[in-house]
């Protein structure tokens, strides 16, 4: 089911950013509030699958490979519509590739990214990149950041009915600008803890992590 619910999120981002590139208000309201549920989508497969006790490896992986592509594809979409200059998703992007890379060299050793056999090996890389309080956080701030930049398509394009002056008064443009860049920094430091626990993974022999990823998967380990 939590799966289930990844594919309907990606599905739902591109109907969506299809959306942002109309000139109907109708149609770019549409597109706002479509980013709203791939957002609250991503929030419940997680509480799905712990619910159902059907969290997993895989589940985990997909669920991180589809936030990939929802975060990668909004920061290039942004900037194709001259929100932001282009270097805020070729910084975004080649830091999920590092990570993603790294994260699958941990793998191999069988630790997953997130749960009881995260990679993280430190109180303080554990809560930046996997403790549920630093996920919610970045959650929040991506929907923030991209509902005010999908709100200021549609407010420059045709007018945001009601909400318009959170997308042109100058107070919240402000805020919202300091929570796009601010998302963008979160990003960025939520990385490097990921560089700083595979280190020594990148290091180890091949034999050095099949005996490791044993140990972990054996019923008295």
């Amino acid at each position: 089911m939590a799966n289930a619910i990844t594919v309907g999120r990606l599905l739902l981002l591109f109907v969506g950013i299809g959306l942002l590139y109309t000139t109907e208000r109708w149609s770019l309201v549409l597109a706002w509030v479509s980013l709203l549920v791939v957002f609250a989508g991503d929030a419940l497969d997680g509480i799905v699958a712990r619910r159902r006790g059907t969290t997993s490896v895989f589940g985990a992986v997909f669920d991180i490979a589809g936030d990939r592509v929802v975060e990668n594809a909004l920061w290039i979409v942004f900037a194709d519509l001259g929100l932001i200059g282009v270097w805020a998703p070729l910084l975004v992007m080649t830091r999920g590739f590092l990570v993603d890379g790294l994260r699958s060299v941990g793998l191999r050793a069988g630790r997953t990214p997130f749960g009881e056999r995260t990679l993280a090996r430190t109180p303080v890389t554990r809560f930046l990149t996997a403790s549920r309080t630093m996920r919610a956080l970045y959650g929040i701030a991506k929907l923030m950041a991209f509902l005010f930049l999908a709100g200021v398509v549609a407010e420059r394009e045709v007018g945001f009915p009601v909400l318009g002056w959170l997308f042109r008064d100058p107070v919240p443009v402000t805020v919202g600008w300091i929570v796009v860049y601010g998302t963008i920094v979160l990003t960025v430091v939520r990385g490097i803890p990921v560089l700083v626990d595979a280190w020594p993974y990148l290091r180890a022999r091949p034999e050095e992590l099949a005996m490791e990823r044993a140990d972990r998967e054996s019923p008295t380990a």
